[in-house]
């Protein structure tokens, strides 16, 4: 018992501050869905969804070092499968108006969570699928066989009528606007991927990165490897696809675009290739950074009527702003590091030593 308690009171001395950051990240939570009005509680959605995405394609691309382009098309497998058996059974008939919904999936209805469980399963599922041959593939041919496989599963939940309907999408989806939901999920996808790099298998996952050849020497297998950090993201993927869905109400074809694995790509390589703290930072700096440039593309923005304040003008800002970020932090804003008490502890002592040491020449030159 007196183990037990020294114990607990070791756990809290050593984690104190990570739980009362994690309180007040809680209370941070609450407040803002009791009080937040519904464009806020989107955009704090869509930072947690797209915080599971890059999370996952971090996993393949930053920790095993595989230049993988399919997110899209894993988020709308899980999309779609929120979507095909959360509308309720009465709807589908209004929903499905072209032609009537596949008998097989006319009459069944699984509640949020098995249906957002079951969109990631498909999603793994279909990345064993498209992972077994191009896996064995590597850099820009795999990024390209990926980003295919990608933007075929689009053009088949466009084709598949009864199943997808078609162009016109699903609409009708029980909506969730509760912070609770995305960011509840988050932070379990946070979690699991912590444990996961640092464990057995996230030491594997750095030894492929850095050198394919001597991972393989010392006994990794490197396809079976690959697999897993291929199928545990696509995973991830289809579960935020699955809230993507939830949070619109509505999905179609023309949500899942090639373009948008670019964002994502766009939060890893700004955030650091292989740093956890730095994706999530990033996914929340790139969300709310389009939507608060989003006054530029409107014609009259800063007061001047001139040709290039149209729509578009937002994404060229943005991007300028990202490059110039870019050109500071070449390795993105975390690199390979993590968001550690002791990072920042060292952070805040070589900014004070830097202060210090230019206090001391300036008044050296005084003198």
């Amino acid at each position: 018992m007196n183990t037990q308690k020294m114990t607990f009171s070791s756990f809290i001395k050593t984690h104190w501050k990570t739980i009362v950051f994690l309180g007040l990240l809680l209370i941070g939570i609450a407040l803002a869905n009791e009080f937040a009005d519904s464009y806020l509680r989107r955009i704090l959605n869509l930072c947690a969804i797209y915080t599971i995405v890059s999370l996952g394609m971090n996993l393949v691309n930053g920790f095993t070092g595989q230049f993988s382009l399919g997110q899209a098309g894993f988020m709308a497998i899980g999309a779609y499968t929120v979507a095909i058996f959360t509308v309720p059974v009465e709807m589908r008939a209004s929903v499905f108006y072209l032609e009537p919904m596949a008998p097989f999936l006319a009459n069944i209805e699984l509640p949020f969570i098995g249906a957002l469980i079951l969109g990631g399963i498909f999603s793994a599922l279909v990345a064993f699928l498209i992972g077994y041959p191009c896996l064995r593939l590597r850099g820009d041919y795999l990024a390209i066989a990926t980003l295919g496989f990608s933007e075929i599963i689009r053009i088949i939940f466009t084709n598949t009528q009864t199943i997808t309907n078609g162009a016109l999408g699903i609409k009708g989806i029980p909506t969730i606007s509760n912070l609770w939901w995305t960011y509840g999920i988050a932070l379990l996808v946070i979690i699991a991927t912590i444990l996961l790099v640092n464990s057995s298998y996230g030491r594997a996952f750095k030894s492929i990165r850095e050198d394919e050849i001597a991972a393989e020497a010392m006994g990794i297998g490197l396809f079976k490897t690959k697999m897993t950090s291929f199928m545990i993201g696509a995973f991830f993927t289809g579960i935020a696809g699955g809230l993507f869905a939830a949070l619109l109400g509505t999905v179609d074809p023309k949500q899942f675009y090639f373009t948008l694995t670019y964002n994502f790509l766009l939060i890893i390589v700004l955030g650091g290739m292989g740093s956890i703290s730095g994706t999530i930072i990033s996914s929340f700096i790139v969300t709310i950074g389009l939507e608060w440039l989003r006054f530029l593309d409107e014609p009259m923005a800063f007061g001047l009527d001139l040709p290039i304040f149209r729509p578009g003008f937002r994404m060229v800002i943005f991007s300028l702003l990202l490059m110039i970020i870019v050109l500071f932090y070449r390795k993105g804003l975390m690199g390979t590091n993590e968001l550690t008490w002791d990072f920042i502890r060292k952070k805040i002592r070589s900014i004070q030593s830097r202060l210090g040491r230019k206090t001391s020449i300036d008044g050296g030159e005084k003198k």
